[in-house]
């Protein structure tokens, strides 16, 4: 069925609503629109679902939320006993633990949304269509931060969790994500079994919904709030490390129109510190984020009326949370007294080394985990500590993925996850990345810091001296649609077939393309530059399929390509290191020119 025909199936649909149909009737001589809008189906990426909203199979609405979540119940309903059972390992792990029902067989799903447009219809949605399939759906009262969801799941010994939120993404998006019952989001090998359901749907009528009041009458949907939040902030502040810190430093924090402000501001308050500056103009939901172009705290625009808070209350530490509040990003000043955004492996470097050096007694098998993209100053600094490091996929999904496995093996302790996207997680109550757990931790880490007169950049230097200079740097190109996407083929492909071998004197010493599961050994010899199949199996280093291609040099410098898993862009990244800083960067440079023109070439 081609995309005119999908248009015209939703037009004449009875289960299409007048406002939708209306929607679709206004685009009716605007071809490439609703090739757009019909092309294809919302896919499972890096965080579920995620789509512009509006009318059509390729967009975020009530239909495809309905859709979506059908297949997610006949999921549950047929392989309860596959994600169950985690019962003993949470009432071990979580402190001050009070269920709230009774050990049964019932099965239940935890909705959270954020502030974004139409999250509460779209949550809302999701528990009568559980509902009418005889899931019972306990859905939060108004919004709450992502990681809160993920506890909640566990909390409530649920069979599944889903989340309406598009995270960081401009205002006329939103998502949709599936997480399991260990409060992890749904990987691939499970979400396939979810989307094998979904497409098993071929009309939405089969897909079951039940009269709202019938539902709360029948107990299918019972509101939580307060109950959860008081548990779920115990145990954040369990994860403090040190009290021996200068609490009255200065803190300037901004949840970007987001779930944080309530939350974030809650735990730093309990935990003593008294100088919490909110950035008014943001402090509140705001579905249109009006006061930023986007959402996002690696987007160093997102901080500019945070800064200028900061000016005036001579703020020691900024903080800025993503909408839904599992990314965090840190502003400080500089050794010119300039505010300044630390990217996502600095802050995460900076973590790793405070949390390691602050813990008394570190297991034998401790291990950290970082994506692939992640700098590897980490491995250094977790090896100074006798830490071990483990790499996955982009995603925080399988840093979750890996803490369940080490939890039922005891093959390792997780101590701390991270990925260069500004996600921090440590501790195993939650599992998805905590922007209210990472940014206690950091606020903690810079009064631990100016106790000893430094402030976060001059702690970096120092961990640089230490460690080594490790550069990164990220860019994107955006590319929406259809064309966006053959573009995007053709670049990676263009990779694949033909690349730099030696750029400013730095050769290429291995390639590992994580789409073909294959790692290639380069021979570096003068007479030839000859990249030839070392391992080629299912994945590389235990790790699932991919569309990513990895290009590392002699020196452990490299780049890497990706799409988004969540945006229509291609994002590049880069990673340099030296034993000085300028060394670091001009290689890093030298990469950047040549990758740009050879991406630039291709499309």
């Amino acid at each position: 069925m081609d995309f005119m025909d999908k248009y015209n199936l939703w037009l004449k649909s009875p289960d299409i609503d007048g406002e939708a149909k209306k929607e679709l009737l206004g685009i009716k001589d605007n071809i490439a629109e609703i090739e757009d809008r019909f092309y294809k189906d919302l896919e499972f990426g890096t965080g579920g679902l995620r789509g512009k909203i509006g009318a059509g199979t390729n967009r975020m609405n009530k239909y495809t939320v309905s859709k979506a979540t059908q297949g997610l119940a006949e999921f549950i309903l047929g392989n309860g006993d596959l994600v169950k059972g985690n019962d003993d390992v949470i009432l071990n792990e979580v402190k001050n633990f009070k269920t709230l029902r009774d050990a049964q067989d019932d099965k239940s799903c935890v909705i959270a949304y954020d502030s974004r447009h139409k999250s509460r219809e779209f949550a809302k949605t999701s528990a009568l269509v559980l509902a009418a399939n005889g899931i019972k759906a306990y859905l939060f009262e108004s919004l709450r931060p992502t990681p809160e969801l993920s506890f909640a799941v566990r909390h409530l010994q649920a069979n599944a969790g889903i989340v309406i939120t598009a995270s960081h993404n401009p205002a006329e998006y939103n998502g949709y994500k599936a997480y399991g019952a260990d409060g992890g989001q749904m990987v691939p090998d499970v979400a396939d079994k979810v989307i094998a359901r979904v497409k098993d749907i071929k009309d939405f009528s089969d897909v079951k919904t039940m009269n709202e009041q019938e539902a709360f009458n029948k107990e299918l949907i019972a509101i939580i709030g307060k109950e959860i939040d008081d548990i779920y902030i115990e145990n954040v502040k369990t994860l403090s490390l040190r009290d021996d810190i200068d609490k009255n430093i200065n803190i300037v924090y901004t949840p970007l129109h987001g779930t944080g402000n309530i939350p974030v501001r809650r735990v730093l308050e309990e935990l003593g510190y008294k100088n919490v500056y909110v950035v008014k103009e943001q402090e509140l939901p705001d579905s249109n984020f009006s006061t930023v172009s986007y959402p996002n705290p690696e987007d160093p625009k997102a901080f500019k009326l945070a800064i200028e808070l900061g000016e005036k209350v001579k703020g020691d530490i900024i903080l800025g949370t993503d909408p839904d509040c599992d990314r965090v990003g840190v502003v400080v000043k500089d050794d010119k007294g300039e505010y300044i955004v630390l990217n996502g492996n600095q802050t995460g470097a900076l973590l790793l080394d405070y949390i390691l050096s602050s813990r008394k007694d570190i297991p034998l098998n401790s291990v950290i985990i970082k994506t692939i993209v992640t700098s590897e100053l980490g491995r250094v600094i977790a090896n100074h500590y006798g830490v071990e490091t483990i790499d996955t996929l982009t995603g925080f999904k399988y840093i979750g993925e890996k803490i369940k496995k080490f939890e039922q093996s005891g093959e390792y302790s997780f101590q701390f996850g991270y990925e260069e996207s500004f996600g921090y997680l440590t501790g195993t109550f939650v599992r998805e990345k905590d922007a209210v757990i990472a940014s206690m931790l950091i606020c903690e880490m810079a009064a631990y810091y100016k106790t000893k007169e430094l402030n976060l950049h001059q702690a970096l230097l120092q961990l640089y001296e230490r460690f080594g200079y490790y550069i990164e740097e990220l860019f994107s190109i955006n590319l929406e649609g259809i064309e966006g996407k053959r573009k995007i083929d053709s670049i990676m492909d263009g990779f694949r077939k033909d690349f730099p071998k030696e750029i400013a004197d730095l050769k290429i010493w291995r390639v590992n393309d994580y789409m073909a599961g294959s790692s290639k050994l380069c021979d570096n010899s003068p007479s030839t530059h000859v990249c030839h199949s070392e391992r080629s199996e299912e994945s590389i280093l235990g790790l699932p399929k991919e569309n990513v291609i990895k290009f590392i040099f002699e020196d452990n410098s490299w780049y890497a390509l990706r799409p988004s898993g969540t945006e229509p862009k291609l994002k590049v990244y880069m990673s340099a290191n030296g034993k000085s800083y300028d060394a670091a960067y001009n290689k890093l440079k030298a990469i950047e020119k040549e990758v740009k023109e050879k991406v630039n070439r291709i499309y």
